[in-house]
């Protein structure tokens, strides 16, 4: 597939980077989850069909969060697309079938934005 004009291949290097960045942001989430009385349920859940970066339980609300890590917040709200909520919900499908219990809990598709020097911000059902 070519890129457009302008863009190039990313490298490998480049590309371990983005990995080693977007884990720390999952990370800096699931702390931030915790402290707001979240139980974490699953990390990086991935399927044939999509993906999801975090499961989260808090009450009777499973909450199946997508997380964006971007220098400003303008640019992990440009991050979401129609793909990535398609992604998500897909995966979420396949995750309540593998854990019947949970099919009965509030179900919501959640976000967290992470910029580099400032709290991570989560937005419920925004996704």
């Amino acid at each position: 597939m070519a890129l457009p004009a302008g863009k190039r291949e990313p490298s490998r290097v480049g590309r371990l980077q983005a990995l080693a960045r977007g884990h720390a942001a999952e990370r800096i989430a699931v702390l931030s989850l915790r402290l707001k009385g979240y139980r974490i349920l699953a990390r990086r859940f991935k399927t044939k069909v999509g993906e999801v970066d975090i499961i989260a339980r808090r009450g009777r609300c499973i909450a199946f969060i997508e997380v964006k890590q971007r220098p400003e917040r303008e640019l992990c709200e440009a991050a979401i697309t129609k793909e990535t909520r398609a992604r998500v919900s897909r995966a979420a499908e396949v995750w309540l079938q593998r854990h019947e219990r949970y099919r009965s809990c509030e179900m919501r598709f959640d976000l967290i934005f992470v910029v580099p020097g400032r709290w991570p911000v989560h937005l419920l059902g925004a996704l």
